[in-house]
């Protein structure tokens, strides 16, 4: 008799009772489909419901990553192309994801009724603790833009224990003055509310070029069916109080900080402010330049770049490859270096080396770049 062979056989996924292989082999695509398409849930709060989207599994001791939208966008137009772009992946493979439309804002939202109380910035920030309750999750690290950027702001500096990051493009952190009251009540007087929406989102040089990415916003805002509800998100924002950022004093921001904003956007001045009264030792100020006044739908690869250096300064992704952009900065850098290389230079991204790592540098200043 021939001699017989044990054979182990190991099955990494058991089956379920009367599974077959092909039920299992689809069920685990249909999930993957799911998260790929992300599993949308709504969640009611004090101050009304809101809704948001969740792609990707929570990963052990990593805080989700949670965006919150500007004026006039939800979060597909805000950051799908940011988060669609190639070189993002890498990054969203590692976190899960939390996207916040603000209440009215999501795709086929219903048109609040006539003389509906919308939540102010304040209040939109403090939906967000329900938010983490009903997903568990812990902790966060925050990407915002304008108005979503100060709701995210307003949310660290009442539960900075939840917050391990912000990563903030366009901040206006002052109330509006006079002046400026004054001003965007004659401005409602000429124009439409989608167009100050427009200048509030882009230059006045873009706007006057009309590229296809402006043809496309605007076709977006102005045919809005829900441009009722976005006009009362504009009013809040409008309304907002000052978040008395005061640098070296009780207000401020406890986490690692990146601003972002472009070069020539409608709110630099306001980045730079902001930028001037956070803790130089936590917070990183990118300028972009080409980038207009939406740096994460024009410049997505550098904002990327920047985004994976700022996480790797948390301590995550340190084995994190660097891009072609930052190697050829890297050398670019090491030129100049050669010949003045005893000037002192402030922290920059350009600085990191091969191994992707974001360097120390000494503490005590913000790290500035323009790229």
């Amino acid at each position: 008799m021939a001699e017989l062979q044990e054979v182990q056989i190991t099955e990494e996924k058991p089956l379920l009772p009367g599974q077959t292989p092909e039920v299992a082999k689809e069920a685990e695509l249909a999930a993957r489909i799911l998260l790929d398409q992300g599993q949308t849930h709504s969640v009611e709060t004090p101050y009304g419901s809101v809704t948001f989207t969740v792609y990707g599994t929570p990963k052990p001791k990593r805080p989700a990553i949670l965006t919150y939208h500007d004026v006039g966008l939800n979060y597909k137009s805000c950051f799908q192309p940011l988060f669609q772009f190639g070189d993002m992946q890498e990054i969203i493979q590692n976190f899960v994801r939390v996207h916040v439309d603000a209440p009215g804002m999501e795709e086929g939202a219903p048109v609040f009724p006539l003389g509906y109380q919308y939540p102010s910035l304040d209040q939109l920030a403090d939906m967000i603790p329900c938010i983490l309750q009903y997903l568990n999750f812990s902790s966060i690290i925050g990407i915002g833009v304008g108005a979503g950027a100060y709701v995210l702001s307003r949310y660290a500096l009442s539960h900075p224990d939840t917050v391990e990051g912000l990563v903030l493009i366009n901040i206006d952190p002052n109330a509006k003055g006079w002046m400026d009251w004054a001003a965007h009540k004659l401005t409602g007087l000429t124009s439409s509310i989608s167009e100050m929406i427009l200048g509030h989102l882009f230059s006045q040089e873009e706007l006057s070029g009309n590229s296809e990415l402006i043809q496309k916003y605007r076709n977006i805002i102005t045919h809005a069916p829900n441009l009722a509800n976005i006009e009362l998100y504009w009013n809040s924002y409008n309304n907002r109080r000052d978040l008395n950022f005061e640098r070296g004093g009780d207000v401020t921001l406890k986490c690692p900080v990146m601003l972002v904003v472009g070069d020539q956007a409608p709110h630099e001045d306001a980045v730079v402010e902001c930028n001037s009264k956070l803790d130089p030792t936590q917070t990183s100020f990118l300028k972009m330049a080409d980038s207009g006044g939406q740096p994460q739908l024009t410049q997505p690869g550098k904002l990327t770049e920047a985004f994976k250096y700022f996480l790797q300064g948390m301590g995550y992704m340190a084995s994190s490859c660097m891009t072609r952009l930052s190697r050829s900065r890297t050398a670019s850098l090491t030129s100049a270096a050669s010949i003045d290389g005893n000037r002192s230079r402030s922290r920059t991204l350009s600085q990191s080396s091969e191994s992707g790592t974001l360097p120390s540098g000494p503490p005590g200043h913000t790290m500035e770049v323009s790229c």
